[in-house]
């Protein structure tokens, strides 16, 4: 799991070896773990306020607000026992808590932020604060390092400086650079950790979602598939049921558009069948189940795109049941059915002003569906300006979900502007899937369609034949790639 340790005020080795054990698990995003691991250690000491600070944590993170908030109590009625450091390190998790629960008044964050710089004064090698500062940089409080920002890069490069083998500040410089768009220095930190953790899931998912940034899709496949295994065989041996695992899900969505990404629907669509049957308390989750029905969009099986969209419609989140009515406007539109397109863009229009919070989620799809309708309706230049807006948007996409569903909607785009006779559009889309990545097959492959309508032969065989090579383990009954062989076979030179 990673070699994880701070000394805590205990006077039992086994007690001290179950929390860091916790704190190991907290690091690599193992909540159920952590929580036990901490409850263990209190079994063995029930004076050891720091594992009531890590029950806090780790219950803050499976969604039991409540129950962090008892457990940093206990702690704090322990703390008496403890050393100045510990008690140092409860004050700023209240800190952190109050934070979170008023999220939109940003003072509360600063004095969080603020606290933790005099601590790393009084403490300057401790690990811990350090680590602690660094998910502090971002803007979101109680942040756990998955939004760390490129400001955070510091803090933890000073943790590495003390412990050049922490598992914790390789998984969350991992995080951090991908937010800054520094994916080559990113996937060295994820390699690190995937090595350093090899049986936490999260670190070989987290090296595989960057190998696929750097055009090593099947290696990329490999670690996700080897997350998956580490999931269930951890289910199965714990008898815990799987789907309680956010992360289980989450990998999957991952695995699914790697797969989709190589040109293997079959898989791709097994792991995103699964994904979408997984009940998640967690809105994010739920969000991320649009992948299902952008697949089978881009599939061209529209009725069972807006079956799967009516789901997410039904959602309580206005986030999620309004991607819901886009994604069914997107499948009805693709389908021809422009009228009763206009309506479900209507809908959605009207559930995305009802959304007070997280909006942006949910405006790039909203204007890509209202762009590729005025498109497909004759008004052109309207199209052109919405879409160019658009794209703009999703080229500053850094997270590994939101980049890979960037391309796959760059993909679309393209698609469109070609079977509405802008070629011009398909060509600059098809330059835009270049600058974001040169190593999906579909790029070279939007490439090579322009080029054969531009009369440009020499380029088009140039971009069929790199299509081909990167969908060298695709699906053999894969419609792009049959075109792309037919059209090779037919001018071999």
């Amino acid at each position: 799991m990673g070699a994880v340790h701070e000394a805590v005020s205990t006077t039992s080795g086994e007690a001290q070896a179950f929390y860091d054990q916790g704190l190991a698990y907290l690091h690599a995003f193992v909540w159920i773990e952590a929580a036990r691991s901490f409850h263990q250690a209190l079994r063995i000491d029930s004076r050891l306020a720091m594992a009531q600070l890590g029950l806090s944590y780790a219950e803050g993170e499976l969604n039991r607000p409540a129950e962090a908030g008892s457990a940093l109590e206990r702690a704090r009625e322990l703390a008496k026992e403890s050393s100045d450091r510990e008690r140092l390190r409860i004050t700023l998790r209240g800190l952190e808590l109050d934070a979170i629960a008023h999220p939109r008044d940003p003072g509360r964050l600063t004095m969080y932020r603020r606290g933790l710089d005099e601590a790393i004064v009084h403490y300057p090698r401790d690990t811990e604060m350090w680590l602690l500062r660094g998910m502090a940089e971002s803007p979101s409080p109680g942040d756990r390092g998955q939004g760390a920002p490129a400001g955070s890069t510091i803090y933890f490069e000073r943790v590495l400086a003390i412990d050049p083998d922490s598992p914790a500040a390789h998984h969350y410089l991992t995080h951090a650079l991908e937010s800054a768009g520094r994916i080559d220095e990113a996937l060295q930190h994820g390699c690190a950790f995937a090595t350093l953790a090899p049986a936490v899931p999260h670190a070989r998912h987290m090296y595989g979602h960057d190998l696929r940034r750097v055009g090593r899709a099947d290696e990329a496949i490999a670690e996700f598939l080897a997350a998956d295994a580490l999931e269930t065989d951890y289910a199965r041996s714990e008898r815990i049921p799987i789907d309680a695992d956010w992360h289980h899900q989450h990998n999957l969505d991952l695995m699914a558009t790697s797969f989709q990404y190589v040109g293997q629907m079959k898989s791709a669509e097994l792991r995103f069948r699964e994904a979408f049957a997984i009940a998640s308390p967690l809105t994010v989750e739920e969000f991320a189940k649009r992948e299902w029905p952008a697949f089978l969009i881009d599939r061209g099986r529209w009725d069972e795109a807006i079956a799967a969209a009516g789901t997410m419609i039904a959602h309580p989140s206005p986030i999620v049941a309004t991607t819901g009515h886009i994604l069914t406007g997107a499948a009805l539109l693709s389908a021809g059915r422009l009228a009763e397109a206009a309506d479900r863009s209507n809908t959605a229009l009207r559930t995305l002003k009802g959304i007070s919070q997280g909006a942006g989620l949910v405006t790039p799809s909203f204007e890509e569906l209202q762009g590729e309708f005025f498109l497909r309706t004759g008004q052109r230049d309207k199209g052109r300006a919405m879409l160019a807006r658009v794209v703009t948007t999703l080229r500053r996409q850094t997270g590994p979900d939101e980049w890979i569903q960037a391309l796959f909607t760059l993909q679309a785009i393209a698609r469109t502007a070609r079977e509405v006779g802008d070629w011009e559009l398909a060509a600059n889309v098809a330059r835009q899937m270049f600058g974001h990545d040169r190593w999906f097959a579909g790029t070279h492959y939007a490439a090579a369609l322009c080029a054969v309508h531009a009369g440009d032969h020499r380029r088009a065989r140039a971009e069929f034949s790199l299509a081909r090579q990167y969908w060298h383990g695709a699906d053999r009954d894969l419609p792009e790639l049959r075109i792309t062989e037919e059209w090779l076979s037919r001018n071999p030179r």
